[in-house]
């Protein structure tokens, strides 16, 4: 198989890599893109898209139970029924048709692809292991971008029974019981969408509470939901295995030590791929499991360059996008470095969670004084219209000058609110920006100006 040369040589067709690889062809970057699988990589295949799918299911299966029985809107419906491996099915054409669109923008930008393992011989040359051989591909610069994986327990190691994420994704029948380890954002948005699908679900959590990197004002509201849909959640409580009658055993503070359950959900983390690529082949300098890189996403490695997970937290897949996105520029001749203030963190929980920026305390840590502004939604006329008007939006900015650091919310749909967040801090703005810009009505978006005039001791509507 003739050798392939080429400027720039990306590993990983995730969000990261084929954004870079896109980016990179329409600046002229003679480019190529290597994958074993289709490209999307996690985020597209099995894990943001296809779960978000699975969540608006069970929120649509969960309503329409409501409506079987009557609610408080004067609508009612016959007894609704699940499909689970219908459900799968309207997932997976999502999952085809946005990974095809990938495959059309690579061809449309002039990106070679080849499919396979690629591994690095040197610095500049990386062998790939395809379905008619091994090819070679010699480039100027090399991006890896290989992402992440479930991390699996010693004690509890994937199979049939015990499940990552992956696999939650793919089941065609709601398992009647369903222990959930790990009580972080993977693990609470599969939980509930199982809840609402009909599945008895116990949440496994080893901190005090669920969802430890978020403050307990942005949590409060979840935990009570979990009740309300049946999840029973387990804190300071450790999964150590399975009893020889294959029951869960737990270690924890709860008089419960067994956990019988059909299916077992480790949820435990991600982890970065940082095997099987030939790592060991490069002078590539390690922040613990994760490859280092300075400003510009470059490595130990002069010409070579980690972008997104494999790179270290946040790992979000609009993280890596930005960081692909960066790397191209650079790439091309652009003199540009990695300068992000606000990178939105989103809990597709009931309801979901956004962060952008500085929490509280991280607040209090730089030494400012703050300003804080929090508007409910309880008194969002919007939200009332939608039967949403539990949570909150809140507002962080220095007392000094106003300027704003951090911005979080809690509730349902508030996702759709972290653009706004984000601009917000990216452009410095200062709570007067915010106040004085007309937000639509009756928008949740409000909230956020109302929470900005109630920082200002200007509120309306509280």
């Amino acid at each position: 198989m003739k050798d392939i040369s080429c400027k720039l040589l990306v590993i990983g067709a995730g969000p990261g890599g084929y954004v870079c690889a896109i980016r990179a062809a329409q600046l002229g970057v003679d480019t190529v893109i290597v994958d074993p699988a289709r490209p999307g990589g996690t985020c597209l295949n099995v894990g943001c898209i296809p779960s978000k799918a699975l969540i608006h299911a069970a929120d649509e299966f969960a309503a329409a139970k409501r409506r079987a029985i009557g609610d408080t809107l004067g609508i009612s419906a016959a007894k609704p029924q699940i499909n689970l491996a219908q459900t799968m099915e309207w997932k997976d054409g999502i999952v085809t048709r946005l990974t095809g669109g990938i495959s059309g923008l690579l061809k449309k930008a002039g990106v070679k692809r080849v499919g396979g393992h690629a591994r690095f011989r040197d610095g500049r040359t990386v062998e790939v292991d395809t379905d008619t051989g091994i090819q070679v591909i010699h480039a100027a610069f090399v991006v890896i971008a290989t992402g992440s994986a479930p991390v699996a327990l010693p004690a509890l190691p994937f199979g049939q029974r015990v499940i990552s994420s992956t696999q939650a994704l793919a089941l065609t029948q709601v398992p009647a019981t369903l222990a959930v380890i790990g009580g972080g954002y993977i693990g609470l948005e599969l939980g509930t969408a199982f809840a609402k699908l009909g599945a008895k679900v116990t949440v496994i959590e080893a901190a005090p509470r669920i969802l430890p990197p978020y403050d307990a004002d942005l949590t409060r509201p979840v935990m009570k939901r979990l009740k309300e849909c049946g999840v029973k959640v387990l804190c300071d409580t450790r999964a150590v295995g399975l009893s020889n009658e294959g029951v869960l055993k737990v270690d924890g503070n709860d008089d419960e030590s067994r956990i019988k359950a059909d299916k077992i959900l480790v949820t435990v983390g991600r982890e970065p791929v940082t095997d099987g690529w030939g790592r060991e082949e490069l002078a590539l300098e390690m922040d613990g499991a994760f490859v280092r890189i300075d400003q510009h996403c470059q490595t130990a490695m002069r010409g070579i360059y980690a972008i997104g997970d494999v790179t270290g937290e946040p790992m979000l897949a609009h993280r890596a996008m930005a960081q692909g996105d960066l790397v191209a520029r650079i790439v091309a001749g652009q003199k540009l470095e990695w300068d992000k203030p606000a990178i939105p963190e989103v809990c597709f929980t009931d309801p979901e969670i956004v962060s952008v920026g500085l929490s509280p305390d991280q607040a209090r840590d730089t030494g400012h004084e703050m300003k804080t502004g929090i508007f409910p939604l309880s008194a969002n006329g919007r939200a009332m219209t939608m039967q949403a008007d539990q949570g909150f939006v809140r507002v962080l900015a220095r007392a000094d000058n106003h300027v704003v650091l951090g911005i979080q919310a809690v509730g349902q749909g508030v996702s759709e609110l972290s653009t706004a967040f984000g601009l917000a801090l990216e452009m410095q703005a200062r709570l007067e920006d915010i106040a004085a810009t007309v937000h639509a009505h009756p928008t949740l978006g409000e909230a956020l100006q109302e929470a900005a005039m109630t920082a200002l001791g200007q509120a309306l509507h509280v």
